[in-house]
C-alpha cells in the first residue's frame, strides 16, 4: 500500500491487526527453525507487536522495522521503555533497548545485513498484489544462507483491495520456490472458509 495509507491508519488509530497477545503460532513453532539465542532476528512491519517483546525474551538481538513512527514510539511508551535514539545516514532513525532495535523507516531502504532469523506475522499479507513480488524479492535477499522464515499468513473470501490481503498455498509455493518450504499448520475458523497458516521457509546454505 502507499505509505500514506498506514500513517493514516496509525494517525487515526485503526489498527485491528494488532494483537494484544503474543502470537500463539509464534510460540508453537518458533522451536520448528531451531534458533540460538545468538542469532539475530529480523521482523519487518512489526508495528508495536509484543511478539518483539518475546522474541527478546530468547535472543540477543532482535530488530523491528517500522513505518510508522507513532507505532515506535508507542512501543516504547507501552512497554515503559527508555530507548536510545540515533538517525542512520540512511535517514532511517533507530531506537535501541537492551535486546531490542526498532528502525523507523521504509523497510525497502533500510541498511539490513542478511539475517539468519526472520519473523513475519503481519508483513507479506499487508502487501497488495502489485508489491507482493517486491516483498518477497527482498526477503529473500535478507535471508542468510541456511537461514528460516517463520511466515503467518490468512486466506479468506476476499471481497475488496484492502490489507489484510489473503495468501493462499499456491501464493507461498510460487514466491518462495528454490527454497526449502513446509506447512506447519492450518488453523480454519468455524466457517470453514477463513483461518491462518503458518509456514517455514529455509534457505539452502
Amino acid at each position: 500500500m502507499e505509505q500514506e495509507f498506514w500513517h493514516q491508519r496509525w494517525a487515526e488509530n485503526q489498527i485491528g491487526f494488532h494483537r494484544d497477545t503474543v502470537h500463539p503460532m509464534l510460540i508453537r513453532h518458533w522451536p520448528s527453525l531451531a534458533p540460538q539465542s545468538d542469532e539475530p532476528v529480523l521482523v519487518p512491519l512489526c508495528g508495536k507487536s509484543i511478539d518483539l517483546n518475546w522474541l527478546a525474551e530468547k535472543h540477543q538481538h532482535v530488530i523491528g522495522v517500522e513505518l510508522s513512527e507513532i507505532a515506535v514510539r508507542a512501543f516504547f511508551s507501552e512497554n515503559l521503555y527508555t530507548p536510545q535514539v540515533y538517525r542512520a545516514p540512511s535517514g532511517h532513525v533507530h531506537y535501541c533497548f537492551d535486546e531490542l532495535e526498532l528502525i523507523n523507516g521504509d523497510f525497502f531502504t533500510a541498511r539490513l545485513s542478511p539475517m539468519p532469523l526472520i519473523y513475519d506475522r503481519a508483513a507479506l499479507v499487508a502487501m497488495p498484489p502489485a508489491m507482493r513480488a517486491q516483498y518477497v524479492s527482498h526477503i529473500r535477499t535478507l535471508l542468510a544462507p541456511g537461514g528460516r522464515l517463520l511466515l503467518i499468513t490468512l486466506f479468506y473470501p476476499q471481497t475488496d483491495d484492502t490489507p489484510p490481503f489473503s495468501i493462499d498455498a499456491a501464493v507461498v509455493e510460487e514466491a518462495f520456490q528454490g527454497l526449502d518450504i513446509a506447512l506447519l499448520e492450518t488453523h480454519t475458523e468455524p466457517d470453514g472458509e477463513r483461518g491462518e497458516q503458518v509456514w517455514l521457509i529455509k534457505a539452502t546454505d
